[in-house]
């Protein structure tokens, strides 16, 4: 049985929460949440195998039907709310290596996914954004999972309550949504710029990216990176970047 919080259904366990919610896209109402800490088949990054960690993780999808002027933005924005919710619920700074890999000490604690929902007949489409936060996973399931620089809360020093915390965080990363979204759906990245830029630690660094390096410059109002390359200002918006000093990049 469901148990919902004001826009929040807690699944006691799911396949995946983004499947979940691609399923039942039609009756779920826009800004509804629906999470777990028990996921049995979530996608992996780069196609890597997914291994199940229950009560050790919180896996979270936001339902977005409102119009967005800048829907390509959301994964950035996503970055920021679940910053501001560790920051709410545990105490700890964050930092985001653009464009929305969430580190805590260095290492990545959020892996965030979204997808867009084409229209469907008398079924209108939106984006559905996913959010893993490692909670309590030891160093045995990233070493499983060939990620030596993922982390967890706990691995960073935070006494971790199961369910509990992972409850309580979904909580305030809806309440962040619930606030935010509306700015967001009508102005897009834009406002929300000033604050992202000053915890990207890609500013000011040697990156590498797909077809070149250079330092990094800036994030502009379209979430774009804006390298200084020898050719000349490039703004690189996919693929993979690569910090010096981030993830064992030199």
């Amino acid at each position: 049985m469901e148990n919902e919080m004001q826009d929040l259904i807690w699944l006691p366990q799911v396949g995946s929460t983004n499947t979940y919610c691609k399923q039942h896209f039609a009756e779920l109402a826009d800004g509804a949440v629906v999470c777990t800490d028990n996921q049995t088949a979530g996608r992996g990054r780069l196609g890597r195998d997914w291994i199940n960690a229950a009560g050790q993780g919180l896996y979270y999808t936001l339902v977005i039907k409102r119009p967005l002027v800048q829907p390509s933005t959301l994964p950035l924005l996503s970055s920021m709310a679940v910053g501001a919710a560790v920051k709410a619920c545990f105490g700890r700074d964050t930092r985001v290596k653009w464009p929305n890999d969430l580190l805590l000490n260095g290492k990545k604690l959020v892996g965030i996914l979204c997808e867009g929902i084409a229209d469907r007949p008398r079924v209108p489409g939106g984006i559905i954004c996913g959010i893993g936060v490692n909670l309590a996973q030891d160093e045995a399931y990233f070493k499983a999972l060939d990620l030596p620089h993922g982390t967890s809360l706990a691995l960073q020093g935070v006494e971790i309550r199961p369910q509990q915390d992972a409850l309580r965080l979904a909580a305030a990363m809806t309440e962040w949504f619930r606030t935010q979204l509306p700015l967001f759906g009508q102005q897009g990245f834009a406002p929300f710029l000033p604050a992202y830029r000053a915890d990207c630690v890609n500013l000011g660094m040697p990156v590498t990216f797909d077809g070149g390096k250079g330092t990094a410059q800036d994030v502009d109002a379209d979430g774009n990176l804006v390298v200084l390359t020898d050719g000349g200002e490039q703004r690189v918006f996919t693929g993979e970047v690569s910090v010096k000093g981030i993830y064992g990049a030199v």
